[in-house]
This record gives C-alpha cells, structure tokens and sequence, in this order.
C-alpha cells in the first residue's frame, strides 16, 4: 500500500473570512419534541455506536452494569423498524473490558449476519490502551473474541473507525504511535473475513492530531474516504482510495482555516454521500478552533471532494456533529454550548447545503446531550445521543426526525 498526493485542478477556493451563515428562516420550535431514551439493560452509557446495513440499525453500547462496577461492560441490540422497536440487548461476555468514552467510542460495522465491535482496552498507562475486537456471524446473538487491526498488542490505539463495503470487506482506521515518535499517526487495515483476521496495518499520515476521532465513508460507487484532523495546520484532511484500500491519495483539506494549534480540540469531522443520483456529491461537517472563525461548518463538494463549497457555519456554538441524507433533503445534527450546560440541535437543507433553515431545538442543555449521531434508512433519520441528567446515570437517546 502507498500514499500519493492528487493534484487539484480547477479548483476555487473562496476566503474563509467571509463563511456564509444560513439564509432561510424558520420559527424554533419552543416545545421540546419527546423522544425516547434507554440504557439498553446497563446501568450508565458512557459510549456507544450505530451503523445501518439493509435498513437494519445495529447498536453497541458500553457502561457500567451496576453502581459498583467499575469496568465497562458492552450490550448489542438491534431495530428492524427505523428505531421504534429494539431487541433484547446480548452481552458481549468474557471479554477484554472497554475505556472509550465518547469522542472516543466503541465502534461497529455490519454486513448481513456478519458484525463486528472493535474497542481501546486498558493498558499501562491511564486512558491509552490497545484495541480489541469481537465478532459475530449470527446477527449478533453471539460474539467470539477476533483479532486486532494493529501491528501489535501494545501502545496506545485510539479513535478507531469502521465501515464495511459492498463486497463485505471490513475496514478499520485508528491512531496509533508505534515507532514511539511521540505523536499519532492514521493507520488503516482490511479484513476480508470480518474481522477474524487483518491485513498487515500501514500508516496513511505518519503525524496527525492526536486525540480527534476518524470519519470513515463509502460513495454509491465504493470508493473509500476518510476524514481526519491533521497536524499542521489542525485542519481536516481527505484521503481516498478507488482500490478497496490497496492504495490511497491524499484528495483535499476540507475547510482551509488554516488553524494553528499546539493542543488537541477532541472534535473530529462528518462525511456523507448524496446518494446514487449524485454519485459524486459529498458533504461534510467540520469544526474549527481558528482565531475569529471558530465554529462548525458545513462545506459540499461536486466533484468527490477535490473542491469544496464556502464553509457555512451552522449554530452558535456548535462542536460535536454528524451529518446524513434523506430524499432530497440533507440533515445535520450538533450538540451546543450554552449556559448551563449542553443541548442537541439539528437542521435541514432541501438545496444540497446552499441554505439552511433555522435549527430545531430536540433537548434542554440541563440534560447534559452530547455527541449526537444520524443514521438513514427507509423509515427516516434517527439522531442519537448520550445525556446524563443531574444526579442521573448515563443513557442513550433518540428521535426519529421527519
């Protein structure tokens, strides 16, 4: 496998310091919608992931069991109906407990009856561990321990992201410092035999940022991409590859703030396809720290992203986004910085992200939501989340937006 750089030809960039803000204007709800939460038979989440194959949405989520526990246990469920109705959730048991958090999730992938989990364990040093995995090949009703993506056992391996394409392969990205320069760097590796066993790791970028999470996305045509935040500057980068992974270029940064930076923001990106009718329109949320600029954007791109739109900023104080398409609409969903504490928003454009209408509120900030994520199927979009409520544990979240 190789990296190589892709010349972008044609391309116009507009100034970053006139990013455009939402034009339509619609009233704010000032209800705040019910929506529906559960701790999917644990005691507190404190991280979990959804992915979507054939309409079925697949949820793994990690916490405590009880008040006492002090490690973090996983149980898988599953909706066949857009998230109205889910399965008695499966244990994963004896096997290697969890530390992600969220920003730092456990991550899950499916094809057919086949799935896969992949999570950071503990290791010698607080917060940094190696990853571990399980598989299942009965739709989840059991799961054996698999192999791990990386090199080794060692180390700290974090920020992982997976993604099956349209032959059943799994992929898996992550950050890893295995040569000990002191700094992460994008590895990436493939597993034809979901996830049994993995193709010898490589690295994609030998310096990225440290502590931001990947975004793995397929196009209608299975091309692979990847989205994560670079060293210098923090901006996020795009990487592609048009040969299962093989090989991979370098496509375009998205969003050019330009932002200089020592430390680490915890915020990744978004990345999501149009659908098949535009195969190669590509949209993506971003979030910056850039002085004057700080704020999360949405930027498109007709060309599978080798140029980009003007960067439109959503929210006020928007960080933790995702992104996803319905019909001929696209949704983006965002938790939000206010007084006294955190709320999830999201918002709608019906002209492929030119302009925005006004966002809707779907909690109150004293909830404490975060991270929120969006998944399409037939039924609709589901925005998910984690919120913890004063003097309340952890739990799981979602709305179907309509």
């Amino acid at each position: 496998m190789y990296l190589t750089s892709l010349a972008l030809i044609g391309c116009t960039y507009n100034p970053l310091l006139s990013t455009a803000e939402p034009k339509k204007v619609t009233a704010e709800s000032t209800t705040i919608t019910p929506y529906s939460t559960s701790t999917f038979g644990l005691y507190d989440i404190s991280t979990f992931d959804v992915y979507v194959d054939d309409d079925v949405i697949h949820i793994i989520a990690g916490g405590k069991v009880s008040a006492k526990d002090k490690q973090t246990k996983l149980n898988y469920t599953r909706s066949e109906d857009g998230g109205q109705n889910w399965l008695e959730p499966v244990a994963l048991s004896n096997l290697p407990a969890s530390i992600n958090s969220r920003g730092n999730d456990i991550q899950l992938t499916a094809k057919g009856n086949h799935l896969l989990a992949v999570w950071q364990t503990k290791g010698e040093l607080p917060s940094m561990g190696s990853m571990a995995s399980a598989y299942s090949e009965d739709n989840g009703k059991t799961w054996q321990q698999g192999a791990n993506p990386a090199v080794n056992n060692e180390g700290d391996q974090s920020h992982i992201d997976l993604i099956a394409d349209q032959h059943g392969n799994f992929h898996a990205v992550w950050l890893e410092d295995p040569e000990e320069n002191g700094y992460q760097s994008l590895r990436y590796s493939r597993s034809v035999d979901w996830g049994k066993r993995w193709s010898q790791a490589t690295t994609l970028d030998d310096s990225t940022c440290s502590c931001c999470w990947n975004t793995l996305a397929l196009s209608p045509k299975g091309d692979l991409n990847i989205l994560y935040r670079d060293m210098k500057p923090r901006d996020m980068a795009l990487l592609q590859s048009y040969d299962d992974g093989k090989t991979w270029r370098h496509v375009s940064t998205v969003g050019e703030f330009d932002w200089k930076f020592d430390g680490c923001p915890h915020v990744g990106g978004a990345l999501t396809y149009t659908g098949a009718d535009k195969p190669k329109q590509l949209h993506s949320l971003v979030w910056t720290g850039a002085e004057e600029r700080s704020g999360l954007y949405h930027l498109s791109s007709k060309n599978s992203g080798n140029c980009w739109s003007k960067p439109q900023k959503l929210g006020n104080t928007a960080i933790h986004a995702d992104i996803s398409t319905i019909d001929n609409d696209i949704v983006a969903v965002w938790d939000e910085m206010e007084s006294n504490g955190t709320s999830i928003f999201y918002a709608k454009s019906d002209d492929d992200g030119a302009t925005w209408l006004t966002a809707t509120r779907l909690t109150t900030a004293n909830n404490a939501a975060t991270h929120p994520r969006l998944v399409a199927t037939k039924n609709g979009l589901l925005a998910l989340w984690t919120e913890k409520p004063s003097k309340r544990t952890g739990q799981l979240a979602w709305f179907v937006i309509e």
